[in-house]
């Protein structure tokens, strides 16, 4: 049976292009800067030139919705566990050989985009689901760009907060609008060489710590990091504890990291699981170069996933997966011990949501 979509212009004009004087349109929006002529997408498929102008296609459309824990994403000094409104739309501005959302972020096919939403209609179902935030994840917002921000200020006049997970691949004056309206992002800091970037992911490393440093210097947006280790392409000791220094000396110590586990998966099946060992390796050098938060993820690992205080090593927030164990911090989110603040967005009490994930279709809040 086909799926009745909300009827809304899928196809609307964007701002960040600018005509070549040989004819062609070049796309502005991310460092690709795609040079299109009539008809053409740009590489990450939704992006297209109609006339003389790009065009975003996919306005409205979604791969799906979820109602997943917060720390999925993975955010954990972010309103520790909430529930949080996810969604994504088809197509990427990368090309990561280990894409693990590979369906989608590489989706050529409109079927992908099963279901619809204006962005009042999603404010509306967070608001009425008790989502504390919505999220742009499982392909990048960054090219769903105008719909992510109109998304991001009808939930913000409900007092819903907006959540970015992104590889941070984005242009300075589009990601300055982009930023001006989220309250949390997931930066994913895929490795910490241009070799890596170039030849596992299609891309650069440069434009990704541009957005991290502006992220901390130029903004109110907490964010965190994430790094998935590749046995034998991102996981030396060398590369982590360049990475980790970096981190520590431009963003400072507050700013948490994951390190996530990778699985044999789309154009890299050649790899082998990473074994839990060197997760916890990546997270003895991030804490040894002066990181105060780093955690681990894909594997089980309670001690690794929980929070304790940097000062005297006090456990604040308990997590066994995506649940929480555990919570000891002060209402305005202090150790009770020595009352060294913890970095991050708390409330008095945490929230009660789980490891529970619950599809919706936004069909039904309409």
């Amino acid at each position: 049976m086909a799926v009745q979509l909300e009827s809304i212009p899928s196809t609307v004009p964007t701002r960040y292009w600018h005509a070549l004087e040989d004819g062609r349109v070049q796309c502005d929006l991310c460092p690709r800067l795609c040079k299109l002529h009539e008809g053409q997408r740009g590489f990450c498929f939704v992006r297209a030139r109609e006339g003389d102008r790009i065009v975003l296609t996919t306005y409205g459309r979604s791969s799906g919705f979820c109602v997943d824990p917060i720390e999925k994403k993975p955010l954990y000094h972010f309103l520790p566990g909430t529930p949080v409104l996810s969604f994504g739309t088809a197509g990427c501005n990368l090309a990561c050989k280990f894409c693990q959302n590979w369906d989608i972020s590489k989706s050529r096919e409109t079927d992908t985009l099963a279901d619809s939403a204006s962005p009042d209609v999603i404010a509306n179902a967070a608001e009425r689901l008790g989502c504390r935030s919505v999220a742009f994840t499982y392909n990048d917002p960054v090219i769903f760009h105008e719909y992510a921000i109109d998304v991001a200020e009808a939930c913000r006049a409900r007092g819903i907060k907006a959540v970015a997970v992104t590889a941070g691949e984005v242009c300075a004056e589009p990601r300055a609008e982009f930023y001006r309206v989220m309250d949390a992002a997931n930066v994913d800091l895929k490795g910490f060489t241009e070799r890596f970037y170039r030849d596992v992911c299609a891309s650069s490393l440069r434009p990704v710590l541009e957005t991290l440093k502006y992220l901390k210097h130029e903004t109110p947006v907490w964010f965190e990091l994430t790094t998935l280790l590749i046995p034998g392409e991102n996981d030396s000791d060398g590369e982590l504890d360049d990475l980790t220094r970096w981190v520590a000396e431009e963003l400072g110590p507050d700013v948490p990291i994951h390190f996530s586990a990778f699985h044999p998966d789309y154009r890299m099946q050649d790899k082998p699981r990473t074994p839990a060992a060197t997760l916890r390796r990546a997270r003895s050098i991030a804490i040894g170069n002066g990181l105060r938060y780093a955690y681990v993820g894909n594997v089980h690992d309670p001690e690794a996933d929980s929070t304790r205080c940097h000062a005297c090593g006090h456990l604040l927030i308990g997590r066994d997966w995506y649940t929480l164990t555990g919570w000891d911090l002060t209402p305005d989110g202090r150790c009770p011990g020595c009352q060294a603040p913890c970095a991050g967005l708390f409330e008095a009490e945490p929230g009660t949501w789980g490891p529970r994930r619950q599809p919706v279709r936004l069909a039904d809040f309409r």
